[in-house]
């Protein structure tokens, strides 16, 4: 028999819903975690005093009671896992491993017995069904009849939303009415939420990002209340996950994330996370209200009556505080990017990501099976970090800057996650640079340099004539005539001139637009030209002949480099050729240019054999060419 005793796809059953998850029974506590929220149950072993094995639905399942009144049920067992289980209990635990039937008659009636934290509902002695009495969100009582109004789970198809009981009507004791003892024994463990008493601290118009407002948090041993002007929220400490305390990228704000499992619902609108807004400016004199023997006692040195400090201090202080089962997860960088259609944050953190605030996402590296860097959809100055979980779910956070791209990378592989494109992604920075600025193409700025010939040409052109489109001979000789006939006038008579020259200006204007429209709209359609299939094609620039000349010498200089590492070792090598290098490659490809033109030249008029036009000399082979 071993020190330890491991399963695996073992189940707990919580508000209606199946949670897989992994099962340790050692020598010290019993140790379950679930593999959906990563919760994890832990068990001393001198408080076991109590363990059944039942036949349930799946399988075999085993129910553990504790000396503070837990009870625990985990399913999923096989037959022949008993006897090594209850060997294993009698050696390490001194507990017996007793084997209990349920009742599966399907009768309605039987008798209610309360025992610790369930209601059991048993018929001759065995079990027909069990209700923990945590689940139970409403207690409500009629004649000889209570009804229970249990808490949703929205992880589960069929809900049950209520169960009544009629208690008929006892002779033996006249003093209690059995209802109300029923319904007392029901809200005495029961999860229903009431404010009495006195909350232990109060905090006042606090920023809340998710749900959206300005609430009152009241502080109260086993709860947490939120006041607004429209809603109340009511969060047991045992919803609350994790705490997540993250500074703003402004450095002047922080953020203080919940995070809840069940989630606080408003309508039809569920609230996984409650994240609030603090100003790092803004502090607080706090006291609580308890004695100072109170807290010494209760939070034992963690809090003090009289607190000052920071507002985003006291209120991650006391929450800690309060839920001691949970740490206070902290990131020191984030990286501006967009998920979905909103602009946010994402937080590396030493467990996992997590990206608030609209909507907040908290990513475990447990449950991530890949992580992808992907180019930018819109620009290459940014790049896209992709997460995909083992459920199949996939997360894009878009749109990161290229400068924290290295940081990034170094850190998720420092975290052992599975890159997807790792082998792709080594050059890291080459891969994000742009061809323009590391690499000069000569064929390119040739190109760039007829283009700006030709527009210099054409601005010529425009000012000495104008286009060919709007020249018309008939046009300039009835401007010159009308011009001549309006300085004539002019001469004769100012008023009369002035007249005159505002109607030709008007005639001048209107003929111009008419002739224009007329030309416009008689111009025929440009005919697309034939692309010439015997025609040589565009060369190569010179930093590619360079590269295809070079490629077995860096090959062999470098032995095993990959296609990646060429072109990066390539680029590096280019940059530090000389002007007179680099212009080589591109002489030569001006020679070959010229012989290849003047051969395709040859070969148009001796295939039609039509005599070619006066020729001349090539300087290249010395034979004729046009």
């Amino acid at each position: 028999m071993g020190d330890t005793l491991e399963f695996n796809e073992i189940y707990q059953e919580v508000k209606g819903s199946w949670n897989d998850g992994r099962l340790r029974f050692s020598k010290q506590n019993v140790v379950y975690k679930s593999s959906k929220t990563g919760k994890v149950d832990s068990i001393p072993a001198g408080e076991l005093n109590m363990a059944q094995w039942r036949r349930v639905c799946l399988g075999h399942g085993i129910k553990l009671g504790t000396s503070t009144g837990h009870i625990y049920k985990y399913d999923g067992f096989r037959d022949t896992d008993f006897e090594k289980i209850s060997e294993f209990f009698k050696t390490n635990y001194k507990v017996e491993l007793a084997e209990k039937d349920m009742c599966v008659k399907g009768w309605n009636w039987g008798t209610a017995k309360f025992s610790g934290p369930l209601l059991s509902f048993d018929i001759n002695d065995n079990t027909a069904f069990e209700i923990p009495l945590s689940n139970v969100s409403q207690c409500a009582t009629g004649k000889n009849e209570v009804t229970l109004e249990f808490h949703q789970n929205d992880d589960t198809e069929v809900s049950l939303m209520e169960v009544r009981f009629y208690v008929p009507p006892s002779q033996s004791d006249e003093r209690q009415d059995p209802v109300e003892a029923f319904a007392q024994n029901v809200l005495s463990k029961a999860d229903v939420i009431q404010a009495t008493g006195d909350a232990v601290c109060i905090f006042k118009e606090l920023q809340c990002l998710t749900p959206r407002g300005r609430y009152d948090i009241r502080i109260y041993p086993t709860f947490l209340h939120l006041h607004g002007k429209t809603f109340d929220y009511k969060i047991p400490y045992t919803t609350v996950l994790r705490l997540f305390l993250l500074p703003h990228k402004d450095q002047r704000q922080m953020f203080f994330v919940i995070s809840l499992d069940p989630p606080i619902k408003q309508g039809q609108t569920r609230y996984h996370f409650l994240i609030l807004l603090f100003s790092k400016e803004e502090d607080i004199n706090l006291t609580l209200n308890m004695s100072e023997e109170d807290v010494e006692r209760r939070f034992e040195g963690k809090l003090s009556k009289n607190m000052s400090g920071s507002l985003y201090e006291m209120v991650s202080r006391v929450m800690k505080a309060l839920v001691p089962s949970t740490n206070i997860h902290s990131g020191a960088q984030c990286i501006t990017c967009s998920y979905k259609a909103s602009s946010g944050l994402l937080y590396p953190l030493e467990r996992g990501f997590i990206y608030v605030h609209k909507p907040p996402v908290h990513l475990r590296f447990e449950e991530i099976s890949c992580v992808n860097f992907a180019r930018g959809t819109t620009t290459t100055r940014s790049f896209d970090f992709e997460i995909e979980t083992k459920q199949g779910n996939q997360y894009t956070f878009s749109s990161i800057e290229r400068e924290e791209y290295g940081k990034l990378f170094d850190f998720v592989n420092a975290k052992k996650l599975n890159i997807k494109n790792r082998g792709f992604k080594e050059g890291k920075i080459d891969e994000y640079s742009d061809s323009d600025d590391d690499q000069h193409d000569a064929y390119l700025e040739r190109m760039k340099a007829e283009g700006k010939i030709r527009e210099e040409g054409n601005d010529s052109d425009d000012s000495d004539g104008g286009s060919d489109e709007s020249f018309n001979p008939g046009e300039e000789d009835d401007d010159i005539a009308e011009e001549y006939d309006s300085n004539a006038s002019a001469s004769d008579s100012s008023d009369e001139g002035s007249e005159s020259e505002d109607e030709s200006a008007k005639k001048k204007k209107a003929k111009k637009a008419k002739v224009v429209k007329e030309k416009k709209e008689k111009k025929p359609r440009k005919e697309k030209k034939q692309k010439d299939t015997g025609g040589p094609k565009r060369p190569m620039s010179a930093y590619m002949l360079w590269l295809n000349s070079s490629r077995e010498r860096i090959k062999a200089d470098n032995p095993g480099i990959s296609i990646t590492e060429i072109s990066k070792k390539a680029g590096e090598m280019w940059r530090q050729l000389g002007k007179d290098e680099k212009e080589k490659p591109n002489r030569i490809l001006q020679e070959q240019t010229l012989v290849t033109t003047h051969c395709v030249y040859r070969r148009k008029y001796e295939s039609c054999q039509i005599p070619p036009p006066p020729a001349q000399n090539c300087d290249v082979c010395h034979s004729s060419m046009k």
